[in-house]
């Protein structure tokens, strides 16, 4: 990299913040002030990463929103948060222009192949020019494990460990102005911090304030509720765009949880949620050892299905157009806000790769985009075990209307995100393609004008994929393979 002389060069440390964004319980930030240098505190918008198919600009307004809290907190102690434009190769190259860079402090990330690829770019980079980049475990996630044997002890000796305050009283920032050379993009408008009303807002704030007001007063109908479309948004914790995003460490809200779950009228309730926290770590870890899942299944048995791919039906799957009001609701919610439970999402996902009989890799990215709390390392393990092409989880083929019925008996979610089935009564809401003509007239809802005719048939799509993916499942293969994978991926019972 090239330097230039200056009587203003200095010698400082760098700390990169990434799915990180916070200034409390991160080892990062405290390791570099404890070194006693000059701090560049930097986030990095990447052209590519925001190219790549998995992100969306809702991503972006989160992080924006969440660095402009954190900014505000940084301004109130005289110190500012640099942010770039840029690649990070250059962004990087053009620090080195001005200032020495002893370290670059960071947490390490179980990222997509871009990001992957990126950090062993700046392996390199970083070798070349004798610059030591200090990477930290993050969410109780191992790096270099070959199978689980101790998986489940060292997740809890790092949730249970001190947490990492940095001191931020002893933080000596350097301004460097990076905007100058790695501006914000015109098109993004000026307004991009402040919250927008369909969107749960970023920043470490509102990440304590739904946190609380989950343990507090929402979690009493947790568990009643965490499988309705409608009542769930109100219900569930809500915290995971800030675990997604880092407003919230784990250890944070792991260690919450144990202060609260004591006094609370709510421990079983509480005490379900602190097992959910656990298994978004486990699939989390399962990605960081198998990031070949972005593009491949699990287990490699399953290339041999045979799923055409159908763009029309994809298609009709992410505009919500399929003509089943529970899976286009489902999909015009999270478009428009950006959440969803998780029998929701699953049921998104079987929709698509068993009753649309459609590859997985053909909705996976779409949906990423949507979910406003997209973390890559449950995301895709996630997504294949509901797709049923794992071989070792329980095989589910969701009936869209028995959930319907179900999970909104009065079709209230239905009416609010189906607007053309406002007027349909209850007796055909979750089945609009009974209604005859006459009946079609009389309620405002045409068939294929105003709402779309089932784009297939349920019971003969659930009969092709049952025989196929349990003649899959039951293939001495199959289970050959499903038995290396576990044997890397689960504990191991003695």
């Amino acid at each position: 990299m090239p330097t230039i002389q200056s009587s203003y060069r200095k010698t400082i440390s760098i700390v990169w913040f990434k799915r990180d964004l916070r200034l409390h319980d991160h080892l990062p930030l405290k390791k570099a002030i404890d070194k006693g240098l000059p701090i560049l505190l930097l986030y990095i918008f990447e052209p590519g990463v925001m190219r790549y198919p998995d992100w969306s600009f809702r991503h972006t307004r989160f992080i924006y929103q969440s660095l402009e809290q954190m900014g505000q907190q940084l301004n109130k102690l005289g110190h500012q948060m640099e942010i770039a434009f840029g690649e990070a190769a250059e962004v990087f190259e053009k620090i080195q222009e001005f200032h020495t860079i002893q370290g670059v402090y960071s947490h390490q990330e179980t990222g997509v192949r871009i990001t992957y690829d990126r950090d062993l770019k700046l392996q390199k980079c970083f070798a070349q020019d004798e610059i030591v980049w200090h990477e930290y475990q993050a969410n109780g996630v191992v790096r270099g494990m070959k199978n689980r044997s101790n998986w489940d002890h060292l997740w809890m000796d790092y949730m249970q460990a001190s947490q990492h305050h940095p001191n931020l009283e002893a933080l000596k920032t350097l301004p460097l102005s990076l905007n100058t050379y790695f501006p914000k993009p015109k098109s993004w408008a000026d307004d991009l911090g402040k919250p927008h009303p369909d969107f749960q807002p970023g920043g470490e704030t509102y990440a304590w304030k739904y946190l609380k007001g989950f343990t507090q007063e929402r979690a009493r109908f947790y568990n009643h509720h965490m499988s309705l479309p409608e009542q769930s948004r109100y219900s569930c914790s809500r915290i995971s765009p800030y675990l997604s995003w880092g407003n919230l460490s784990t250890r944070q809200v792991y260690q919450f949880y144990e202060r609260t779950v004591k006094h609370s009228p709510f421990a079983f309730q509480l005490k379900n949620f602190r097992s959910r926290l656990q298994w978004r770590c486990h699939f989390m870890q399962r990605f960081e050892m198998e990031d070949r899942m972005e593009f491949e299944n699990l287990n490699w048995e399953y290339n041999k299905l045979e799923q055409m791919l159908m763009p029309d039906r994809v298609q009709a799957w992410e505009e919500g157009k399929t003509g089943y009001p529970l899976v286009d609701a489902c999909m015009r919610c999270i478009k428009q806000t950006g959440y969803l439970n998780f029998r929701m999402r699953a049921m998104l996902v079987s929709f698509l790769t068993h009753l649309l009989w459609q590859p997985w890799q053909s909705g996976v990215y779409h949906l990423a985009r949507l979910f406003l709390d997209y973390e890559p390392g449950i995301h895709f393990c996630q997504f294949q075990m509901q797709a049923s092409v794992t071989g070792f989880n329980n095989i589910r083929i969701y009936n869209p209307v028995k959930q319907s019925q179900e999970k909104d008996p009065e079709a209230v979610f239905l009416r609010k995100w189906l607007p053309e089935l406002q007027q349909v009564p209850l007796e055909y809401v979750h089945t609009p393609w009974k209604m005859t003509p006459m009946e079609q007239n009389m309620y405002h809802c045409q068939l294929d004008t105003d709402y779309p005719s089932p784009i297939i048939d349920w019971a003969p799509s659930r009969k092709h994929a049952t025989e196929q993916l349990f003649r899959m499942k039951g293939a001495a293969h199959t289970q050959q393979a499903a038995r290396k994978i576990m044997k890397k991926h689960v504990k191991q019972q003695k």
